[in-house]
């Protein structure tokens, strides 16, 4: 299926955005792949929901916006664009630094949510577990630990890494390192405010994510009220490319079971 690309311009920024399927809104933010192509797995969300694909203010060669300095201006960045585009009963989805931006969203305003599903997310801080600094590493090795299976891997690696999208990258990790380096990759003051979060969740994890072990997963459950926690196994940090077939049924059936309850 492929999708329409559009840009919007919108808080003294310009964003890409990739919009195919039909149906109810499902809006996914990518993590550290934000200005990545369209996959596989958004084709078979597509055939569910209409599926939009912002890419983040800052990615994609475009430049970073002066109002930029962390994560929770994502999120709010993000609320003035569902207003734009008159979004209601989304579907909000977030990936690792996708899924942080998504969390801080919902403990602000959750008027046009019907319900948020962080995948392997970032933005908490858990004492004695052990997590991966991708920014000690280098890009070969920083993909690598995303997954379970090498080949997988290998295969990533091949496909990413290549010279054209080499200033793309260059640019899209400064942004990422400007906007989490200090304190790395959590927000301190995030936890406090998970229990505003009124809308059905899911968190969705990979058994062996090493970047981020699940043990975060069960604290978001622990944290977001009536948390739901699906764990995929023999799966790394990026269940939609590694599991893209169970991670699809999950987000399918999760928001077709709050459909039934509305």
């Amino acid at each position: 299926m492929s999708p329409v690309e559009s840009f919007v311009d919108l808080d003294d920024c310009r964003i890409k955005i990739l919009r195919a399927g039909q149906g109810a809104p499902l809006v996914f933010l990518r993590g550290a792949d934000a200005s990545d192509d369209w996959r596989p797995y958004l084709d078979e969300l597509a055939r569910r929901f209409d599926v939009i694909v912002p890419e983040h203010p800052g990615f994609g060669g475009q430049p970073k916006p002066k109002w930029l300095d962390r994560i929770a201006d994502y999120a709010n960045f993000y609320l003035d664009l569902f207003d734009r585009l008159e979004l209601t009963g989304v579907h909000l989805a977030g990936h690792g630094m996708g899924g942080w931006i998504a969390a801080e969203l919902a403990t602000r305003d959750t008027r046009r949510i019907a319900s948020l599903t962080l995948v392997d997310a970032q933005g908490l801080w858990l004492d004695g577990v052990p997590t991966l600094d991708t920014f000690l590493c280098t890009e070969e090795k920083a993909i690598t630990d995303q997954f379970h299976d090498t080949k997988l891997a290998e295969a990533e690696i091949a496909r990413r890494l290549v010279p054209d999208s080499e200033d793309i990258r260059l640019n899209n990790q400064v942004v990422i390192a400007q906007t989490t380096w200090q304190p790395r990759g959590y927000d301190p003051h995030l936890r406090k405010w998970l229990h505003r979060i009124d809308v059905p969740t899911l968190i969705i994890w990979g058994a062996e994510d090493r970047l981020l072990p699940q043990a975060y997963a069960q604290e978001w459950g622990r944290l977001i009220p009536g948390a739901q926690v699906e764990i995929i196994a023999a799966c790394g940090h990026v269940p939609p490319i590694e599991k893209p077939a169970e991670f699809v049924s999950l987000i399918s059936a999760f928001a077709a079971a709050e459909r039934a309850a509305a």
